[in-house]
């Protein structure tokens, strides 16, 4: 970066990209969320598939990360960061209109299923598997410009891992907030087995068109692209992406980071409804439902708010802690993480699996900066690549609700994520160490 890049301020392009954050966080857990009415109003003849069909809203929304990463880092290069935004909020207005038509086809056509194994699956069901990935496509987009850009950006008074902790507060905004809103005001605080097909049609139209007020406004916003962060059009770098270990290993720690994220935070309802059914209603502070906002809402329900509202208070007190490098701050949620989880398992316990909201608070911007030091003109494909390790998110819930499936129950099935803070906890310590420079 040189001087002349040093002096200006980024702050109008840091807000909006900030916006955005929120906006990626909202739609990624909406669609988590959307699993157990889902479950409930699609898969109703899945037999003892159930928990993987419903995973598999997770899965194909993240199966979208390693397939478009690239494609997203290309247009960086080819049409800048806002060209590339754009583009991005386009795709995901025509995924949102997708999940529309998922709704719309079930309903004229009930009885059109797909006949696998014992299970009978409504056809709209797989529309909107498509829908998932479309919308999935667009937040990879998003986020190849949002990361590096909220890392290279000039704000006055704030360092690079202070910004992605202000970016990642805004988008666990939009994570609290969305399971109120697919459980609230989508679903009127119906319990899940009450969900019918047509309460889905509306708010995906209204997101849809919310979207494309967005749109319009970015496209009249000033986002000039930041010098050094990103390869010219043409232009051939020497190096292969992969021969920096530090990258290569981040890569590998954010598929365990986001895996284990979206496994507890897309799972933990359908343990907790298990878990219900087991051995009676959960309670908090002595009630078996919360009412907030005249909206009442299940318990299950509100433990996927807390562990999302975990990480918000995470990632406010992470935008404060600019003198806290970033490798102490990920061995210390990871070691804290873990506890949590194993203690979960012990207990038979899903509350102990909200309390680790807290810790992967931040565990995104510790890795991503990790990952991107020192990569000067490389760091717009690294971020590309990087989305690959997203896919975990969709690898790992998938990957317990099959086991949940096989074994019986969720309980053992929390061992996945004990395994994936190892990982990264072997990433702070080891692979994030700096061998090769540009």
């Amino acid at each position: 970066m040189n001087e002349h890049e040093k002096q200006i301020n980024h702050l109008g392009p840091f807000i909006t990209l900030v916006f955005l954050f929120f906006v990626v966080g909202f739609l990624t857990t909406a669609n988590g969320q959307f699993q157990g009415p889902l479950k409930a109003a699609f898969l109703q003849y899945a037999g003892d598939l159930k928990n993987t069909f419903a995973t598999l809203i997770t899965f194909s929304w993240f199966l979208a990360y390693p397939l478009t990463g690239r494609t997203g880092s290309s247009w960086v290069t080819r049409h800048g960061y806002k060209g590339t935004l754009v583009r991005g909020l386009l795709i995901m207005i025509l995924g949102l209109l997708i999940f529309f038509l998922s709704s719309w086809f079930t309903l004229q056509f009930p009885d059109a299923k797909a006949q696998i194994s014992s299970a009978a699956i409504p056809f709209g069901f797989f529309i909107f598997l498509v829908g998932s990935f479309v919308v999935g496509a667009s937040a990879t987009v998003l986020q190849v410009v949002i990361n590096p850009y909220l890392v290279a950006c000039t704000v006055k008074g704030t360092q690079p891992i202070q910004r992605l902790a202000i970016g990642g507060s805004s988008n666990s905004i939009g994570t609290t907030v969305a399971p109120f809103f697919v459980t609230g005001i989508v679903f009127g605080g119906l319990s899940m087995e009450k969900v019918q097909v047509s309460q889905l049609m509306l708010p995906f139209v209204i997101l849809a068109i919310i979207m494309f007020i967005v749109t319009l406004t970015v496209m009249k916003l000033s986002l000039p692209d930041i010098e050094g962060t990103k390869a010219e059009a043409g232009e051939k770098l020497e190096k292969s992406i992969w021969s920096f270990s530090h990258l290569t290993l981040g890569v590998i720690a954010i598929f365990f980071y986001v895996g284990v994220e979206v496994t507890i935070g897309a799972n933990i309802n359908l343990y907790a409804i298990e878990q219900e059914t087991l051995n009676g209603p959960f309670t908090f502070f002595g009630n078996s439902s919360l009412t907030l906002f005249g909206i009442n809402f299940a318990i299950p329900a509100f433990m996927a708010t807390l562990y999302w509202g975990g990480m918000l208070i995470g990632r406010l007190i992470g935008s404060s802690l600019n003198k806290v490098p970033p490798r102490v701050q990920l061995i210390i949620t990871t070691v804290s993480a873990t506890i949590f989880t194993i203690l979960a398992i012990i207990m038979n316990n899903p509350w102990m699996l909200v309390a680790t909201g807290l810790f992967h608070s931040i565990m995104w911007g510790a890795i991503f900066t990790l990952s991107i030091a020192k990569l000067g003109k490389y760091t717009s494909v690294a971020s590309g690549v990087f989305m690959i390790g997203v896919v975990g998110g969709a690898i790992l819930p998938l990957s317990q609700g099959m086991l949940a499936d096989g074994i019986g129950g969720w309980r053992w099935t929390w061992f996945i994520v004990v395994f994936g803070e190892l990982f990264m906890l072997y990433y702070a310590l080891i692979g994030s160490r700096i061998r090769q420079s540009v």
